[in-house]
């Protein structure tokens, strides 16, 4: 029968340790490598192959799985929702899309725009300070991070919306 597939990650839910040294090694190792369907998905998978671990489907549901594979599914137990399948994007959903009238997907469709909707998780809200206004959250460990890790390069993605 041969070998089973190696397992494939979607890399919309991927958590690794930054390194200063796996970060110049990902830079070469992409300079060396084709172009591939799924750009930056298909490279991270090749490239951390080796240690890959996946997480439980209930931190990171894709859509799909729910006309796919509804028997692994336990809605209840979801922590995470990834609206990666086709037409899945909430603010694009119209309920026309192929599998989105599905009452489990319309009821994750309208969760997401409750949670979009509540004002108190609006991580953008200032407190003011006299005459000057201040993030509420503490950015210094960030900026720290930046410094350490020295010129930051940027580099424009095509969206994923």
């Amino acid at each position: 029968m041969g070998q089973p597939p190696s397992l494939y990650f979607n890399a919309g839910m991927f958590v690794f340790e930054p390194s200063i040294s796996t970060y110049h090694d990902l830079l070469k190792t992409l300079s060396l490598t084709p172009p591939t369907p799924f750009a930056e998905q298909d490279f991270l998978n090749m490239y951390f192959k080796d240690i890959y671990k996946p997480i439980p489907l209930v931190y990171n549901l894709v859509l799909a799985m729910l006309w796919r594979h509804p028997e692994n599914v336990e809605l209840d137990k979801v922590k995470v929702v990834h609206y990666c399948a086709a037409g899945s994007k909430p603010w694009r959903y119209t309920g026309k899309e192929e599998n989105m009238q599905r009452e489990d997907i319309k009821m994750l469709v309208k969760k997401w725009w409750d949670i979009y909707n509540d004002e108190s998780l609006d991580y953008k809200k200032f407190v003011a300070n006299g005459t000057d206004a201040e993030p509420v959250m503490n950015l210094q460990p960030f900026i720290a991070a930046l410094s350490e890790a020295g010129a930051v390069q940027y580099v424009t993605a095509p969206s994923a919306a």
